[in-house]
């Protein structure tokens, strides 16, 4: 127990001591942001739990929210952790666990500084959910891989410099076992990016088409056939992303649901639903709680089960709390404020969606960064202990399992 509190105390220490140096080198408030988040990472506070000289410090994740935590009362902004969410929160991660030397030093700092946005392509219309079943190929052909295929639900596809690619490099074993992984330039040539019009009038998904695209091999993440296992590490990282964020006391969802309640004259106040939005708000501040103590308790390493909760119970309770807020806009509810112009998302825009494009949008949180249904399968077979579906597949060579 004592040596663990040394430890925990020492962390701190080199912790503080990092941010203190950061903040006083360059000023945040008076650094122009690129240039702040460089040093960021040059001070080993870009993600803590990293090894030094890759954006760490080599110590637990949970010193992460008082890195950012300073910063913005200092007058920062940690907004890059949003706009490149692909990058920086399932990316980097997956570099560093399977990445080469040369790969990390190549990717890590420019993906930080927002200089070059990331996405990811995993999900194929004939594979979703079942990301082993997907049929991309990539094909060796001296020292680049050529790659034919589809991808599907790319977010900012269109902006993105990298993305994360999972193809089929062998169909005649498993299909787990026949995946290999591949960081891809996104202006080759042969990449297709077309829009996915949203019902809030973006297109922040995309498909891309892959005809012939040439991959050097040494962009390939680790060995040939070992795509499943890196996927899964960008996979555990996304959860922790999208579940993981804690957002400050009463803000996000459950702040739009007070405010259209404040607005609500007071003879409409139904009681009812007054104790539902405290029911609502209370729910939220327990979640926040949850995700802060898991957090706190954070070790290095692949994230395990508890980046699945998370992301299971926000996609619900946020899914809910919006169409809460909608129930209390009444009539204005129905409406869309600036209509469904079809548009596509600037990484650089920033703005707090209005509640009804909050509403709209939330109706992917149960399907997007995997399926609550999947969730479910994963807190049942490995916290639980609880049998697996079956699978009548597994050992079937790829080639030989019925696709639609």
């Amino acid at each position: 127990m004592a040596s663990d509190t040394t430890a925990t105390t020492d962390q701190r220490a080199r912790v503080e001591e990092s941010i203190d140096a950061l903040l006083t080198a360059f000023p945040p408030a008076r650094t122009p942001e690129p240039e702040f988040w460089g040093a960021q990472f040059d001070h080993g506070l870009a993600w803590v739990q990293h090894p030094e000289g890759l954006g760490g410090l080599d110590v637990s994740p949970r010193w992460q929210a008082e890195v950012d935590r300073r910063i913005v009362e200092a007058g920062g902004s940690t907004r890059n952790r949003t706009q490149n969410v692909l990058g920086i929160g399932m990316g980097a991660g997956t570099i560093v666990a399977h990445g080469t030397e040369e790969q990390q030093q190549r990717f890590l700092r420019p993906m930080f500084t927002l200089e070059e946005i990331w996405c990811q392509m995993f999900s194929e219309p004939g594979a979703g959910s079942d990301l082993a079943a997907l049929a991309t190929s990539a094909k060796l052909d001296g020292d680049h891989w050529i790659v034919n295929g589809q991808k599907v639900w790319t977010t900012l596809g269109h902006l993105a410099k990298w993305g994360m690619l999972v193809t089929r490099t062998d169909p005649d074993v498993p299909k787990h076992a026949g995946l290999t992984y591949f960081i891809v330039d996104m202006e080759s040539d042969g990449v297709d990016v077309r829009p996915l019009y949203q019902i809030t009038g973006e297109a922040e998904f995309n498909e891309v088409y892959f005809t012939d695209v040439a991959i050097p091999d040494d962009l390939r993440v680790g060995d040939v056939g070992q795509g499943w296992t890196v996927a899964m590490t960008t996979l555990m990282n996304e959860r922790v992303a999208i579940g993981g964020n804690v957002q400050p006391r009463g803000a996000g969802a459950i702040a739009q649901a007070v405010e259209a309640w404040e607005r609500t004259d007071a003879p409409d106040r139904d009681p009812a639903k007054r104790d539902q939005l405290l029911r609502y708000w209370v729910e939220a501040e327990a979640m926040r709680l949850t995700t802060l103590r898991a957090k706190e308790a954070a070790k290095q390493g692949t994230p395990g089960p508890e980046g699945s909760t998370a992301k299971l119970q926000w996609a619900d309770l946020n899914k809910a709390i919006t169409s809460f807020t909608m129930d209390l806009l009444g009539p204005e509810g129905m409406t869309y404020p600036g209509g469904y112009a079809f548009t596509r998302p600037d990484v650089t825009s920033n703005r707090t969606p209005s509640p009804h494009k909050a509403f709209l949008r939330s109706r992917a949180n149960s399907i997007e960064g995997g399926t609550s249904e999947v969730m479910k399968n994963i807190l049942g077979e490995r916290v639980l202990g609880l049998p697996g579906e079956p699978r009548v597949d597994k050992n079937l060579p790829w080639r030989e399992v019925p696709r639609s």
